[in-house]
């Protein structure tokens, strides 16, 4: 294989970052080519063995670029949640994919904290990449690079050192108790991280890719409308066996957004298909289309399952080469993998996070590919639509927008 000019340009510069810093970030928006680039500065190092840390459902297209490229050191290619798995190696040189998932703060997450381990201990080369570095605040970046011994922030002990230089801490009043917000990182964040970072936008690699939006509307069953509008008036339902609890704005909520697509989880724990109306109207509307689907919650997945049968599979491996349908949980599938076997993507719910808006809707995106035609399947009166609003603005779905469209 032959890379492309921008990505032989990434290399070269990537590839003097990394011996000068140690750490390199790569800010490549999606279907640009992140992996390759990152293989091809790991191939010019010369290094022996490199270690690639990945979601699970990317795992195996990761291993697809290293064939692909057919390297000369030996890679290792692990998800997040394994990584108490690791071979006992000298790994030269470690790659975290989708590194915007170690931002949590202000304390780290259990996987920020294992990577740090993992770096400290063998103080590898270090390269990050994200099409999103920071979705939702310039304050997500200090954990995903905190691990590397020579990051622009490494004179902290810990972040809230790092606040007190970066971020405009303010105090909010939520439930009655003051809360420090520190969601408000500065601009001179991305300042000090410019030296370690490369940016690559689809726009400048070419990619003239059309998205066609298009929001149909099911009506679902009056039992369901019925219960929901109990559960707005009560805040519970009681069943023989079951009961819905709705007692917090946030588990009305919660229950609010489950209904509306025809499930439910009880207060006992257990889960519940409540209306196929959703997985119907989808099965029927795109007959004879290879697609792809996005769901949120569990029993969404199980209500596909009934409806479609064996034409549904949850594998990109089973779907690639296939005629059938795909299904995948939002969060999980809007990073790190390829549908552009997909005819169209098809949404049988929508998240409440704005980065999984932006990030989902573009996974059909290749450079050839002119148009992508994608469906949000929404039941009339719900609050699809709501969620819908706030996240194409960029903004995720709260309690504050809930409150005013639902329960005002």
């Amino acid at each position: 294989m032959e890379f492309r000019d921008y990505q032989v340009d990434i290399i070269n510069r990537g590839l003097k970052i990394l011996i000068q810093k140690g750490l390199l970030y790569l800010s490549m928006e999606v279907r640009t080519g992140k992996t390759l680039t990152s293989l091809g500065i790991a191939d010019k190092l010369g290094l022996k063995n490199v270690l690639f840390i990945t979601k699970k459902k990317a795992m195996s297209s990761i291993g697809d670029d290293y064939n692909l490229l057919r390297p000369s050191f030996f890679m290792y290619v692990i998800n997040y949640e394994s990584l108490h798995k690791i071979p006992d190696e000298k790994w030269d040189l470690i790659v975290c994919d989708e590194a915007h998932s170690m931002g949590a703060f202000p304390k780290p997450s259990k996987r920020a904290k294992q990577v740090r381990a993992l770096l400290s201990k063998l103080s590898p080369y270090v390269i990050l990449m994200s099409g999103t570095p920071t979705p939702e605040s310039y304050s997500q970046m200090y954990h995903q690079v905190y691990g590397a011994e020579n990051n622009p922030f490494s004179r902290y002990k810990n972040f809230y050192g790092f606040c007190k230089d970066y971020v405009n801490v303010i105090q909010k009043k939520i439930n009655g108790f003051n809360i420090k917000d520190y969601s408000g990182g500065r601009d001179n964040i991305l300042d000090m991280m410019r030296p370690y970072s490369i940016s690559y936008t689809q726009k400048l690699a070419g990619f003239k890719t059309e998205i066609n939006e298009n929001i149909l509307e099911v009506e679902i069953e009056d039992k369901t409308l019925d219960l929901i509008a109990k559960l707005k008036k009560d805040l519970v339902v009681e069943g023989r066996e079951e009961t819905i609890l709705a007692d917090t704005a946030v588990k009305l909520m919660t229950k609010v957004h489950q209904l509306c697509s025809g499930t439910v989880k009880f207060e006992s724990g257990n889960s519940m298909v409540l209306d196929y109306s959703k997985a119907n109207f989808i099965r029927d509307k795109f007959s004879g289309k290879k697609i792809g689907i996005f769901y949120k919650f569990k029993e969404e997945l199980n209500a596909l399952k009934e409806v479609y049968g064996d034409n549904l599979v949850t594998e990109l491996e089973d779907f690639n080469g296939s005629d059938k349908t795909i299904a995948l949980q939002i969060v999980s599938g809007r990073e790190g993998i390829s549908l552009r076997e997909a005819e169209c993507l098809v949404y049988y719910n929508i998240d409440f996070s704005a980065t999984s808006y932006w990030q989902s809707r573009d996974r059909m995106t290749t450079k050839d590919r002119l148009k992508n035609s994608i469906y949000w399947v929404f039941s009339k009166g719900g609050i699809e639509k709501d969620i819908y609003k706030a996240v194409v603005k960029k903004k995720d779905y709260t309690l504050t927008h809930f409150r005013k469209d639902f329960i005002s």
